[in-house]
């Protein structure tokens, strides 16, 4: 985990010819892409930012000539460091066109690029929503979202991305483009196509779908999703969604959508203990919620020095908590009978909550009511990103998701491997689905860290093994766990997950190290917070640094410099 001297030498890399679109090799280009929102740094061999599809297409075939290796991003709040490598990144966030909204078949189409929040409001104006909310929502691209089929507080009741991706342009290891839709057949003039149906028959033929998967687990974005690509109904983009760019580059998606709910609540229920709060939030799915968050005591007193809602000095732990009536007419005001059925999941939510031991249970039924609770869950990451230099948020062990009953043992478990490597840490995330996100603070200052970080990861790494869970809910693997595999999956699973890879980009054109690990790879090189590590450029490290305060991870990097 020791700093490397940056690597800001070497050979210039040409352009391809033809090439339409921005790429750059200077020093200032490769380090405002040498880091995104997780804790990996590296230095990119280059930044291509192709101008449409075709472009894209061109690099593809490129880099398969010359033996280059391309690393798809968007607006890199990536946790997993799934767009920090050596390769060429290959910016997609320019790909921001918003199709015409399709009201009676409920989809619309967007580039790669678009970003989520914006993709959403232009449903929301035709009575439809998105239903797939990140936290990072304003500043995710779409294509990012479909890498690692990232989920968000609602997946209680719309699940992850992955169901709500109907089709994908895609650009494939030969530079082919083509369409993969779940309502038409399969493009199999492409190789690649071909090559992973034979992969796919292969692997059922051979290995137990109950390998593939983790039973119980109700949020997964590790490896890749052979299992639901196998089951009855399932489509070749089940397979997609979720591969990280390891498969083809996404320049298009084709989602659908879901009507807008007028009946909503919010309801935010404060516990004298964690495990009180764990327990109730396992009942949250039963009791009709749509989200249930969980926030520990470390997280509140870090919120507090913020301008969040109050909650009660004494709750060592709360559960913000949303419900909805079922769906109404489109674009139509709440109904007698919804406002009725809103009123019984804020009545039937409170039951539970009493039940579970909750000290108080405060309930939000209009928007302006319900927004200062959501800034609750929303105040703690820009806070925490302030703690620097003593302390640093360092999200390592911070996706881990597993059955629902192991939940209060899994957070018990975290809490435990905090207190034995001395180090404080902040637990939330998404308890109605066992999923928990934990952002150790880590004092680089004091001697030993570095050991604390190994012992912390290796200790969570086993205890999410020991319950069955993944350590990957929402966030993908990246280069972050694709080392940690043998810690999460059997034998069985990784040999199928590397003959998908194979399969698909024999010439490992794309995002090689990412999801399917190198030899001897380890999932620490160079930590942006390491104090020893080479700084970046003054103009690059301000640049970056003023994208995270700000939260403005969509800022196109090349613009900074």
């Amino acid at each position: 985990m020791q700093g490397t001297h940056a690597d800001t030498s070497g050979p210039r890399v040409e352009a391809p010819e033809g090439f339409r679109g921005v790429f750059r090799d200077d020093v200032m280009a490769r380090a405002l892409y040498a880091e995104g929102a997780g804790i990996a740094r590296c230095w990119p061999q280059a930044v291509a930012v192709p101008a449409d599809a075709d472009d894209a297409a061109l690099l593809v075939r490129w880099a398969r000539a010359t033996g280059a290796m391309l690393m798809p991003r968007g607006s890199g709040s990536g946790m997993a460091a799934g767009a920090v490598g050596t390769g060429v990144v290959v910016d997609l966030s320019r790909f921001t066109t918003i199709g015409a909204v399709d009201v009676a078949a409920r989809a619309m189409t967007v580039g790669a690029g678009a970003l989520r929040g914006a993709v959403d409001a232009a449903a929301q104006r035709h009575g439809l929503r998105f239903p797939v909310d990140p936290s990072s929502g304003a500043f995710c691209t779409v294509g990012g979202m479909v890498a690692t089929n990232a989920a968000g507080a609602r997946s209680l009741r719309f699940g992850a991305t992955r169901p709500w991706v109907r089709g994908l342009e895609c650009v494939f290891d030969d530079g082919s483009v083509a369409w993969v839709r779940r309502d038409a057949p399969v493009p199999t003039h492409i190789p690649a196509v071909r090559r992973l149906q034979q992969a796919l028959a292969g692997i059922d033929a051979q290995v137990s779908r109950e390998t593939l998967r983790r039973a119980g687990v109700r949020k997964e974005s590790s490896g890749y999703a052979v299992a639901d690509t196998l089951a009855p109904g399932g489509h070749l983009v089940d397979l997609l969604v979720g591969s990280e760019g390891t498969l083809a580059l996404f320049t298009q998606v084709e989602l659908a959508l879901a009507p807008v709910a007028t009946a909503r609540a919010t309801l935010l229920a404060a516990f004298a203990s964690l495990e009180a709060a764990t327990a109730c939030a396992i009942d949250a799915r039963e009791a009709g919620a749509s989200a249930c968050e969980l926030l520990d005591r470390t997280f509140l007193d870090v919120a507090r020095t913020g301008e969040a809602v109050h909650v009660p000095l004494d709750a060592e732990a709360v559960l913000l908590v949303e419900v909805e009536a079922d769906e109404p007419a489109l674009g139509g005001a709440p109904s007698r009978d919804a406002t009725a059925a809103l009123d019984a999941l804020v009545a039937g939510f409170t039951q539970v909550a009493r039940r579970h031991g909750a000290t108080s249970v405060t309930a939000a039924t209009s928007p302006d009511a319900a927004r200062p609770l959501w800034a609750l869950r929303h105040a703690a990451s820009p806070i925490l990103a302030r703690l620097a230099p003593r302390l640093r948020s360092m999200q390592f062990i911070e996706d881990g998701c597993v059955p629902p009953a192991h939940f209060p043992a899994y957070v018990r478990g975290v809490r435990a491997a905090l207190a034995r490597f001395e180090t404080t840490g902040v637990i939330f995330g998404h308890a109605g689905d066992a999923h928990a996100h934990v952002n150790p603070l880590v004092d680089t200052t004091a001697p030993g860290w570095r050991d604390r970080v190994h012992g912390l990861l290796d200790t969570v790494c086993d205890l999410t093994a020991q319950l069955g869970g993944t350590l990957a809910g929402e966030h993908g693997d990246g280069r972050l766990r694709a080392p940690l595999w043998e810690r999460s999956w059997p034998l069985a699973a990784r040999a199928a997950f590397a003959n998908i890879k194979d399969a698909a980009d024999p010439a490992r054109v794309f995002n090689t190290g990412c999801k399917v690990a190198e030899a001897e790879a380890q999932p620490f090189t160079t930590l942006r917070h390491d104090p020893s590590a080479p700084p970046l450029p003054d103009a690059a490290r301000a640049a970056l640094d003023e994208v995270e305060r700000t939260r403005r991870w969509d800022r196109y990097r090349l613009s900074l410099g």
